[in-house]
């Protein structure tokens, strides 16, 4: 893809509207459709956002690492439009924080990485990274990047709906 059409692409998402319960119309159908290509969303496309659409958007916000809140704003559009994480930080040796703890756990589950889910990048989670990468085929240089994100949220990790309920 061109820089130029990528970025009307981005464009064209980010002037997608905020879709929620309760929504209807041609943008619902369009969600409809891109979740059910991603094979989260598994009934017939009707253009309503009922509770059945909620979930399904809750579940595939959950594995892109966006909070999982059943909204439809611009980052989750982005995330269904390229199929992968947005707006993810890079993460190096000396990273910290919820996004360190969670690479870890996906490493965890993977089974890359034994060491304790604490959210600091030390040697042990730097090591995970690099033996993950690697198994993908990546370059296994230990940095979490937007490819490296990508990866790791193929990973199936335990979704509990229940988790998310409002």
């Amino acid at each position: 893809m061109s820089p130029t059409t990528q970025m009307k692409s981005t464009q064209a998402m980010v002037n997608k509207p905020q879709l929620q319960l309760g929504s209807q119309g041609k943008a619902v159908l369009e969600l409809e459709h891109l979740l059910t290509k991603l094979r989260i969303y598994r009934q017939p496309a009707k253009g309503i956002f009922n509770k059945a659409v909620e979930s399904s958007v809750k579940l595939f916000q959950f594995r892109v690492f966006l909070p999982a809140d059943g909204i439809v704003g611009p980052l989750t559009w982005q995330a269904l439009y390229t199929e992968a994480p947005v707006n993810m930080p890079v993460l190096r040796l000396g990273s910290s924080g919820e996004a360190v703890a969670t690479v870890q756990e996906v490493l965890r589950i993977s089974k890359h990485y034994g060491g304790k889910i604490d959210g600091d990048f030390a040697t042990l989670t730097e090591k995970a990274v690099r033996a993950f990468q690697k198994s993908f085929g990546m370059e296994a240089d230990g940095i979490v990047d937007r490819e490296t994100w990508t990866a790791l949220s193929q990973i199936p990790r335990s979704y509990d709906p229940k988790t998310f309920l409002t």
